[in-house]
């Protein structure tokens, strides 16, 4: 008997794609079989971002596409956008023949069974706890992973839906974190991706128990929280007292962090971090705003002044830092002078990357009502002049990375040069480029060469001499394969759909 097939259309942050990850599991554990064509299969998964207008629309749109494209499939929408709208939609989108949360992704049984007896279950679990499980395939190129440690936010930032999706913050235990990533390098993975909505409160949850010794406390006070010590004896941040941890793991990988509030960035990684060379000194710090009015309006207790403090402190500590934030354009009450100010704040800064988007208007959030609304408009044009700040900055971070000799970890290989057969065509990352978001390593090499050609393969890492930069990409020619591949573990128990 042929088994029943799913396919799974992936959208949204990293934290969704593991939650992406998760749904694959389990349907196989199911006895599904997954299939990445579509038109082959019996069930297609969309796993939705609800996070703001744009991407809301793209999933219906993904629903609605899959829907006409693929008439006898049935199609369940999950993530973010069935967790929040689950109710309404199921009246509404009718393309959708379920609906499924992401509290608890290991429920996801209860929806599949009545769906494909036609019925049109809504399943919303609890938000409670982080969703973690084997993960034997991964979303993403090989030889890199991202590792949930914390699920929802306590932040409140007065924009922000997350809290509305995801749940009050809520932590994993470390020894739980370290064992997947002691797996994860057993099995050949070499970039570990540590994600949630904010590592700087990682163990700071109502009911977080993350070392056995209670709650922790960040120095200048858990969000939500009366302002307390850590109970540590150590007096260390719950994210410091995991990196502690995780240099214990022997091995050879590279651990990178990935979204870190700036109003209470632990400090106390930093020294930690400069022992343990495999901590790679990228820093995604979410900033949003240089004014200081628009930043307490946004229910944020920093000011310009502090968040260039921060950025300076990093650079004292690792002065070839590379830091990636992200800014909002036109938020209820950004005037012309306010605008001015988030200029000046990202020139003065001069982050290596960020993502600048638009203030989006989301229900249920404090800054819905707020007055002073910015048109549309404004807000996209305010956007599209950070956006051209940023690219400048970018040209000029990248050129100061021409000449310097670096292992880039291969994600394809291309076809041939079409100007030289006999030169190969790959790209690959520097330690300074975060999956997905930020640009990449274009690699030269010589194909009649057979100790090129096999060093150049996806997952491993060559050493590579940058020669050039562009806007938002380097080129660069093969040196020699990385000592360090020698010691990667190598494994077959995972596979990469990237590779599929």
């Amino acid at each position: 008997m042929n088994r029943m097939k799913f396919f799974i259309d992936q959208h949204g942050c990293a934290k969704n794609q593991v939650d992406g990850e998760l749904i694959i599991s389990l349907l196989k554990k199911q006895d599904w079989e997954q299939t990445f064509e579509p038109a082959e299969a019996d069930l297609i998964v969309v796993n939705s971002c609800g996070f703001i207008e744009s991407a809301k629309t793209e999933s219906i749109n993904a629903v609605m596409s899959a829907r006409q494209m693929y008439p006898k499939a049935k199609i369940l929408l999950a993530g973010c956008l069935a967790e929040r709208y689950a109710k309404d939609l199921k009246d509404d989108l009718l393309e959708a023949d379920g609906f499924f949360g992401n509290g608890d992704l290991s429920q996801i049984y209860k929806v599949i069974e009545p769906l494909m007896k036609d019925e049109r279950p809504v399943l919303v679990p609890e938000q409670k706890g982080v969703c973690c499980g084997d993960r034997n395939l991964l979303l993403s190129f090989k030889g890199t992973a991202f590792v949930k440690i914390t699920e929802g936010c306590n932040n409140r930032c007065s924009f922000c839906a997350i809290p509305i999706i995801r749940g009050n913050l809520r932590s994993r235990k470390a020894t739980e974190i370290i064992e997947e990533i002691k797996d994860l390098v057993s099995k050949g993975v070499y970039e570990i991706n540590l994600i949630g909505q904010d590592l700087a409160a990682y163990g700071t949850g109502a009911e977080d128990d993350c070392f056995g010794d209670g709650r922790t406390f960040l120095p200048n006070g858990t969000p939500g929280s009366e302002v307390g010590e850590s109970p540590s004896t150590l007096g260390e941040s719950g994210l410091a007292r995991l990196i502690r941890m995780i240099s214990q793991i022997e091995g050879t990988f590279a651990v990178r962090l990935l979204y870190i509030h700036p109003d209470h960035f632990n400090e106390d990684i930093l020294p930690l971090m400069k022992v343990d060379s495999r901590f790679l000194h990228y820093f995604d710090i979410p900033f949003q705003n240089g004014d200081d009015a628009i930043i307490k309006a946004m229910n944020r207790v920093g000011s310009a002044q502090k968040y260039k403090a921060l950025i300076a402190k990093i650079r004292e500590t690792f002065p070839d830092a590379a830091i990636r934030t992200t800014f909002m354009a036109g938020f209820p009450g950004e005037t012309e002078e306010s605008f001015e100010n988030t200029k000046a704040f990202l020139r003065e800064t001069a982050t290596d990357w960020s993502g600048c988007f638009s203030y989006s208007k989301e229900d249920d959030t404090p800054a819905y009502s707020f007055k002073k609304q910015v048109p549309h408009k404004t807000a996209e044009r305010r956007a599209t002049e950070l956006v051209e700040i940023q690219a400048q900055i970018t040209r000029e971070r990248l050129k100061a990375r021409v000449g310097i000799e670096t292992d880039i970890l291969i994600e394809e290989v291309l076809s041939q040069s079409e100007e030289n057969p006999d030169e190969g065509l790959a790209i690959g990352r520097a330690w300074f480029q975060a999956p997905e978001v930020d640009g990449s390593v274009v690699v030269r090499y010589d194909r009649s060469s057979d100790s090129e050609k096999n060093a150049v393969q996806s997952g491993r890492l060559v050493r590579v001499k940058i020669i050039s930069s562009g806007d938002v990409d380097l080129n660069g020619d093969f040196v020699c394969d990385s000592p360090l591949n020698e010691k990667i573990s190598k494994s077959d128990a995972i596979s990469f759909a990237q590779e599929i």
